[in-house]
């Protein structure tokens, strides 16, 4: 089959190029899925450049989460049929003509979502469900900072927050636009923070009234991770999804965690076991799935693609991803 290799198995975006590859075997309770269009996320740059370990068993093909049309089923699958239309997550293998993936990381594709965007949809959303629901524990009347906002999990965990019944959704990003979008959106976030010219700690306390942020969701690291503690509320969670800007803080007063009651978790989806996703998957479906449209759609909860591209394409996707300017997903289409 045709998939988007890797030039001696790591290294610049021009080492991709459009090759072939054998096709996966499909394992126990597996389903092989003709691939539409896959999303494009952060984790496929490091993986590109050798700084992501593949988790054990998947292929090392880039990409995680797709859109397509099973056309085999492996023995024990009892959920799906040949030519249903489905979407899903995989531990690798999304840039590629076919994946094998467990009938466990499928969802039926509803016909109200485009191929586009169901591909946008698995990882991104799965991810900021995760950090705010399993881990936070989001309630009712809450406050949440969410950081990267202008990201796919960034929109995701802010709309995820709004429909929850958070009482302030406070986005940060490094530019007016994005801040503006942002806080426009239909169930958007209820502030917006210039993290480059503007305190966002003394900003949450300031719209919070001194409460300060029961639930955080980080990206960045080093750079925000005294601020995010001065955010935090009495008992806030925290969950960290990435290390953007450095994993070294060099002085840190730990006091705050104590008396404030603090809770930091660290998160990485792709390493879970395949039954911690499954499940995951399943508590995912049953609470949001259904809110979710396009951005053109009548949902509540809406997927925004910021750019599609041919497979072909790949290089130019890769580039607009390390550019940072860009608001929502990235998709590619399989053609």
């Amino acid at each position: 089959m045709l998939a988007i290799l890797v030039k001696d198995g790591k290294g610049p975006i021009e080492n991709l190029y459009l090759g072939e590859t054998p096709e996966p075997e499909l394992k126990y309770g597996q389903v092989m899925v003709k691939i539409k269009a896959f999303g494009l996320n952060r984790m496929d740059i490091l993986q590109r450049k050798g700084n992501y370990p593949v988790p054990p068993g998947a292929s090392d093909v880039l990409g995680v989460e797709f859109s397509g049309i099973v056309s085999a089923l492996g023995e024990g699958v009892s959920k799906f049929k040949v030519n249903d239309e489905v979407f899903g997550i995989a531990g690798g293998g999304a840039y590629a003509e076919y994946i094998a993936v467990y009938e466990t990381h499928l969802f039926p594709k509803p016909s109200h979502l485009s191929w586009i965007d169901a591909a946008s949809i698995p990882e991104v959303f799965l991810t900021a469900y995760q950090a705010l629901v399993v881990y936070g524990e989001m309630k009712e009347g809450e406050n949440v900072l969410v950081h990267a906002s202008a990201s796919g999990v960034g929109i995701a965990a802010i709309q995820l927050a709004r429909v929850r019944g958070a009482k302030a959704v406070i986005s940060t990003a490094s530019t007016k636009e994005k801040l503006d979008w942002l806080v426009n959106i239909p169930h958007g976030a209820t502030n917006g923070v210039n993290y480059k010219t503007q305190n966002f700690a003394e900003e949450v306390k300031r719209i919070t009234g001194n409460k300060g942020a029961d639930v955080i969701i980080d990206f960045v690291g080093q750079s925000h991770w005294s601020k995010n503690i001065e955010s935090m509320a009495m008992d806030g969670r925290m969950t960290m999804l990435a290390l953007l800007s450095g994993t070294k803080v060099s002085e840190f007063d730990l006091s705050a965690l104590l008396y404030k009651r603090l809770r930091i978790q660290g998160s990485t989806l792709r390493s879970r076991t395949v039954e911690y996703q499954a499940d995951l998957i399943k508590r995912f479906a049953d609470d949001f799935l259904g809110l979710i449209t396009g951005q053109d759609g009548q949902g509540p909860i809406k997927t925004y693609i910021h750019q599609v591209y041919s497979w072909k394409k790949i290089q130019d996707a890769h580039r607009d991803m390390e550019g940072n300017q860009t608001i929502g997903k990235l998709v590619a289409v399989v053609d």
